[in-house]
Protein backbone atom coordinates (compact mmCIF):
# COMPACT_ATOMS: atom_id res chain seq x y z
CA UNK A 1 0.00 0.00 0.00
CA UNK A 2 0.79 3.62 -0.66
CA UNK A 3 0.86 6.34 1.99
CA UNK A 4 -1.75 8.08 1.96
CA UNK A 5 -2.89 11.91 3.80
CA UNK A 6 -5.86 14.27 3.68
CA UNK A 7 -4.86 17.59 3.28
CA UNK A 8 -6.85 20.73 4.06
CA UNK A 9 -8.50 22.13 0.87
CA UNK A 10 -7.56 25.68 -0.17
CA UNK A 11 -11.34 27.59 0.94
CA UNK A 12 -10.47 29.98 -2.63
CA UNK A 13 -9.34 26.96 -5.03
CA UNK A 14 -11.36 23.96 -4.23
CA UNK A 15 -9.51 21.43 -6.21
CA UNK A 16 -5.69 22.28 -4.74
CA UNK A 17 -4.38 22.14 -1.44
CA UNK A 18 -4.34 24.84 1.23
CA UNK A 19 -1.08 26.79 0.34
CA UNK A 20 0.38 26.36 3.81
CA UNK A 21 0.26 22.54 3.23
CA UNK A 22 1.13 22.36 -0.80
CA UNK A 23 5.00 21.65 0.28
CA UNK A 24 4.02 19.01 1.94
CA UNK A 25 1.56 17.33 -0.06
CA UNK A 26 4.51 18.02 -3.12
CA UNK A 27 6.69 15.85 -1.02
CA UNK A 28 4.16 13.07 -0.66
CA UNK A 29 3.46 13.04 -4.40
CA UNK A 30 6.85 12.84 -5.22
CA UNK A 31 7.37 9.76 -3.49
CA UNK A 32 4.52 7.95 -5.07
CA UNK A 33 1.88 8.48 -2.84
CA UNK A 34 -2.14 9.41 -2.63
CA UNK A 35 -3.64 12.69 -1.45
CA UNK A 36 -6.83 13.87 -0.98
CA UNK A 37 -8.71 16.49 -0.03
CA UNK A 38 -10.94 17.75 3.01
CA UNK A 39 -12.69 21.14 3.63
CA UNK A 40 -11.88 22.22 6.77
CA UNK A 41 -14.17 25.13 6.85
CA UNK A 42 -17.05 22.89 6.51
CA UNK A 43 -16.16 20.53 9.58
CA UNK A 44 -15.76 23.46 11.81
CA UNK A 45 -19.38 24.41 10.49
CA UNK A 46 -20.71 20.89 11.84
CA UNK A 47 -21.53 19.80 7.85
CA UNK A 48 -18.82 17.15 8.08
CA UNK A 49 -20.50 15.19 4.76
CA UNK A 50 -19.67 18.15 2.86
CA UNK A 51 -16.70 18.87 4.04
CA UNK A 52 -15.07 15.14 2.91
CA UNK A 53 -17.11 14.74 -0.38
CA UNK A 54 -13.79 15.02 -2.67
CA UNK A 55 -12.45 12.22 -0.59
CA UNK A 56 -12.59 8.95 -2.94
CA UNK A 57 -14.40 6.21 -1.39
CA UNK A 58 -12.34 2.78 -0.09
CA UNK A 59 -9.14 5.18 0.12
CA UNK A 60 -8.32 2.93 3.24
CA UNK A 61 -6.04 3.67 5.84
CA UNK A 62 -4.79 7.64 6.20
CA UNK A 63 -3.45 10.20 7.70
CA UNK A 64 -4.73 13.99 8.20
CA UNK A 65 -2.56 16.86 7.89
CA UNK A 66 -4.21 20.20 8.38
CA UNK A 67 -5.51 22.74 10.23
CA UNK A 68 -6.65 21.91 14.23
CA UNK A 69 -10.04 20.36 15.06
CA UNK A 70 -11.79 19.94 18.00
CA UNK A 71 -11.58 16.52 19.93
CA UNK A 72 -15.42 16.35 18.57
CA UNK A 73 -14.84 17.46 15.09
CA UNK A 74 -12.04 14.80 14.80
CA UNK A 75 -14.26 12.35 15.49
CA UNK A 76 -16.91 13.14 13.42
CA UNK A 77 -14.40 13.22 10.79
CA UNK A 78 -13.07 10.06 11.56
CA UNK A 79 -16.79 8.14 11.47
CA UNK A 80 -17.83 9.87 8.18
CA UNK A 81 -14.58 8.66 6.47
CA UNK A 82 -15.01 5.15 8.01
CA UNK A 83 -18.45 4.72 6.49
CA UNK A 84 -16.92 5.38 2.88
CA UNK A 85 -13.71 2.86 3.26
CA UNK A 86 -11.70 5.30 4.86
CA UNK A 87 -9.83 4.78 8.42
CA UNK A 88 -7.82 7.76 10.00
CA UNK A 89 -4.82 5.96 11.78
CA UNK A 90 -4.77 8.41 14.62
CA UNK A 91 -7.70 6.79 16.30
CA UNK A 92 -10.41 10.20 17.71
CA UNK A 93 -9.24 8.99 21.41
CA UNK A 94 -5.30 9.06 20.69
CA UNK A 95 -6.41 12.73 18.76
CA UNK A 96 -7.62 14.26 22.03
CA UNK A 97 -5.15 12.89 24.46
CA UNK A 98 -2.40 14.14 22.78
CA UNK A 99 -4.26 17.48 22.13
CA UNK A 100 -5.86 18.66 24.91
CA UNK A 101 -3.88 19.07 27.89
CA UNK A 102 -5.61 17.00 30.41
CA UNK A 103 -5.14 14.07 27.97
CA UNK A 104 -1.28 14.15 28.53
CA UNK A 105 -0.24 16.27 31.52
CA UNK A 106 -0.47 13.61 33.96
CA UNK A 107 1.52 11.35 31.70
CA UNK A 108 4.24 13.85 31.61
CA UNK A 109 4.23 14.85 35.69
CA UNK A 110 7.73 15.87 36.56
CA UNK A 111 8.54 16.63 33.11
CA UNK A 112 6.25 19.72 32.56
CA UNK A 113 5.31 22.31 34.66
CA UNK A 114 2.39 21.76 37.13
CA UNK A 115 -1.17 22.64 35.74
CA UNK A 116 -4.81 22.37 36.75
CA UNK A 117 -7.70 22.94 34.55
CA UNK A 118 -11.45 23.69 34.67
CA UNK A 119 -13.77 22.83 32.29
CA UNK A 120 -16.21 25.52 30.68
CA UNK A 121 -18.08 26.50 27.17
CA UNK A 122 -17.35 28.90 25.26
CA UNK A 123 -18.19 32.39 27.15
CA UNK A 124 -18.98 31.15 30.26
CA UNK A 125 -17.96 32.74 33.52
CA UNK A 126 -15.40 31.11 35.29
CA UNK A 127 -16.27 31.68 38.53
CA UNK A 128 -14.12 31.16 42.27
CA UNK A 129 -10.80 30.51 41.01
CA UNK A 130 -9.34 29.61 44.48
CA UNK A 131 -9.73 25.92 44.56
CA UNK A 132 -8.47 25.67 41.09
CA UNK A 133 -5.29 27.08 41.93
CA UNK A 134 -4.75 25.84 45.14
CA UNK A 135 -1.88 22.96 44.39
CA UNK A 136 -0.20 25.46 42.66
CA UNK A 137 2.55 27.30 44.60
CA UNK A 138 2.83 30.94 44.75
CA UNK A 139 4.01 32.44 42.21
CA UNK A 140 3.97 33.26 38.42
CA UNK A 141 1.80 30.91 35.99
CA UNK A 142 0.25 31.18 32.93
CA UNK A 143 -3.44 30.68 31.18
CA UNK A 144 -4.68 29.24 28.19
CA UNK A 145 -7.56 26.48 27.13
CA UNK A 146 -7.23 22.81 26.92
CA UNK A 147 -5.12 23.89 23.11
CA UNK A 148 -3.96 27.22 22.62
CA UNK A 149 -2.70 30.55 24.95
CA UNK A 150 -3.18 34.09 23.73
CA UNK A 151 0.87 34.38 23.91
CA UNK A 152 0.41 37.52 21.90
CA UNK A 153 -1.77 39.34 24.74
CA UNK A 154 0.79 38.17 27.00
CA UNK A 155 0.08 40.61 29.64
CA UNK A 156 -3.65 40.72 29.31
CA UNK A 157 -4.68 37.39 28.94
CA UNK A 158 -1.84 35.01 29.36
CA UNK A 159 0.49 35.91 32.26
CA UNK A 160 -0.42 36.37 36.02
CA UNK A 161 2.69 37.27 38.21
CA UNK A 162 0.90 35.38 41.53
CA UNK A 163 -1.54 32.65 40.40
CA UNK A 164 -2.89 33.34 44.19
CA UNK A 165 -3.52 36.83 43.70
CA UNK A 166 -7.51 35.66 42.85
CA UNK A 167 -8.42 39.52 40.95
CA UNK A 168 -5.46 39.56 38.54
CA UNK A 169 -5.85 35.56 38.04
CA UNK A 170 -9.39 36.44 36.99
CA UNK A 171 -9.26 39.61 35.12
CA UNK A 172 -6.84 37.38 32.89
CA UNK A 173 -8.90 34.34 32.42
CA UNK A 174 -11.81 36.58 31.88
CA UNK A 175 -9.99 38.56 28.86
CA UNK A 176 -8.67 34.96 27.52
CA UNK A 177 -12.13 33.28 27.59
CA UNK A 178 -13.26 36.80 25.41
CA UNK A 179 -10.65 37.23 23.04
CA UNK A 180 -10.86 33.20 22.72
CA UNK A 181 -14.70 33.45 21.97
CA UNK A 182 -16.60 30.15 20.48
CA UNK A 183 -12.68 28.88 19.96
CA UNK A 184 -11.94 28.40 23.36
CA UNK A 185 -11.62 24.55 23.35
CA UNK A 186 -12.45 22.77 26.94
CA UNK A 187 -11.77 25.46 29.63
CA UNK A 188 -9.35 27.00 31.06
CA UNK A 189 -5.55 25.65 32.20
CA UNK A 190 -3.61 27.35 34.79
CA UNK A 191 0.12 26.27 34.16
CA UNK A 192 3.01 27.44 36.37
CA UNK A 193 5.39 29.88 35.16
CA UNK A 194 9.12 28.32 34.52
CA UNK A 195 11.56 30.43 32.56
CA UNK A 196 14.06 29.03 30.02
CA UNK A 197 17.09 29.35 28.93
CA UNK A 198 16.52 32.07 25.13
CA UNK A 199 18.30 29.11 22.79
CA UNK A 200 14.27 28.60 21.60
CA UNK A 201 12.09 25.67 21.39
CA UNK A 202 12.87 22.34 20.00
CA UNK A 203 9.97 20.13 18.15
CA UNK A 204 10.43 16.59 18.00
CA UNK A 205 7.81 14.21 15.67
CA UNK A 206 7.42 10.93 17.50
CA UNK A 207 5.90 7.78 15.72
CA UNK A 208 4.82 4.67 17.32
CA UNK A 209 7.10 6.09 20.30
CA UNK A 210 10.01 6.99 18.45
CA UNK A 211 11.99 10.13 17.65
CA UNK A 212 11.42 10.52 13.64
CA UNK A 213 12.27 13.93 13.45
CA UNK A 214 14.10 16.89 15.75
CA UNK A 215 13.50 20.06 14.55
CA UNK A 216 13.47 23.91 15.20
CA UNK A 217 9.40 25.93 16.85
CA UNK A 218 7.66 27.22 14.12
CA UNK A 219 8.06 30.25 15.90
CA UNK A 220 11.61 30.28 15.88
CA UNK A 221 13.20 28.19 12.70
CA UNK A 222 16.37 29.94 13.04
CA UNK A 223 17.10 28.68 16.18
CA UNK A 224 17.16 24.74 16.34
CA UNK A 225 18.45 23.33 19.72
CA UNK A 226 19.52 20.12 20.45
CA UNK A 227 17.30 18.85 23.40
CA UNK A 228 17.90 15.46 25.58
CA UNK A 229 15.01 13.00 25.07
CA UNK A 230 16.15 10.03 27.26
CA UNK A 231 13.39 11.33 30.20
CA UNK A 232 10.62 11.96 27.42
CA UNK A 233 10.60 9.17 25.22
CA UNK A 234 9.25 6.72 28.30
CA UNK A 235 6.68 9.66 28.49
CA UNK A 236 5.61 9.48 25.44
CA UNK A 237 4.94 5.99 24.88
CA UNK A 238 3.31 5.49 28.26
CA UNK A 239 0.39 7.70 26.74
CA UNK A 240 0.69 5.58 23.40
CA UNK A 241 -0.42 7.54 20.94
CA UNK A 242 0.93 6.65 17.06
CA UNK A 243 1.90 10.59 15.86
CA UNK A 244 2.83 13.27 18.41
CA UNK A 245 5.05 15.91 18.65
CA UNK A 246 6.47 17.27 22.15
CA UNK A 247 7.91 21.06 21.90
CA UNK A 248 10.77 21.15 24.51
CA UNK A 249 13.02 24.05 25.75
CA UNK A 250 15.65 24.20 28.65
CA UNK A 251 15.18 25.87 31.85
CA UNK A 252 17.62 28.14 33.07
CA UNK A 253 18.73 25.56 35.68
CA UNK A 254 19.76 23.44 32.26
CA UNK A 255 17.26 20.75 32.84
CA UNK A 256 15.02 20.43 29.56
CA UNK A 257 11.01 20.78 29.68
CA UNK A 258 7.95 19.66 28.12
CA UNK A 259 6.33 22.86 27.11
CA UNK A 260 3.41 21.60 25.39
CA UNK A 261 2.46 18.10 23.67
CA UNK A 262 0.33 17.73 20.32
CA UNK A 263 -1.14 15.54 17.91
CA UNK A 264 1.48 15.26 14.86
CA UNK A 265 -1.49 15.82 12.36
CA UNK A 266 -1.69 18.96 13.76
CA UNK A 267 1.22 20.18 14.68
CA UNK A 268 2.86 23.17 12.12
CA UNK A 269 5.79 21.91 10.30
CA UNK A 270 8.47 24.73 10.45
CA UNK A 271 9.63 26.32 6.83
CA UNK A 272 12.81 25.34 7.22
CA UNK A 273 12.64 21.19 7.64
CA UNK A 274 12.00 19.41 4.50
CA UNK A 275 8.88 17.62 4.76
CA UNK A 276 9.82 13.60 3.74
CA UNK A 277 12.35 14.25 6.50
CA UNK A 278 9.01 13.37 8.38
CA UNK A 279 6.91 11.65 5.81
CA UNK A 280 9.38 8.86 5.31
CA UNK A 281 9.02 8.01 8.60
CA UNK A 282 5.26 7.87 8.91
CA UNK A 283 4.06 4.02 8.59
CA UNK A 284 2.40 2.57 5.70
CA UNK A 285 -0.27 -0.13 6.42
CA UNK A 286 0.33 -3.56 4.93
Amino acid sequence: MTLTVLFCVDPLHPRRVDPHFAREAGAVRDHYGEIALVDHDALRRGDVEAAIRAVPRDLGPAWYRGWMLTGEEYAALALALKRRGTVLLTHPDDYRRAHELPGWHDTFEGLTPASVWLPLSPGQAPGDLSELVRPLPNGPGVVKDYVKSRKHEWDEACFVPDVKNLARLHAVVAKMIALQDEFLVGGVVVREFERYDGGGEARVWWVDGEPALVGPHPDSPGLDPDPELDAVAPAVRALGCRFITTDLARREDGVWRVVEVGDGQVSDLPVTVDPMDLYAHLPVPD
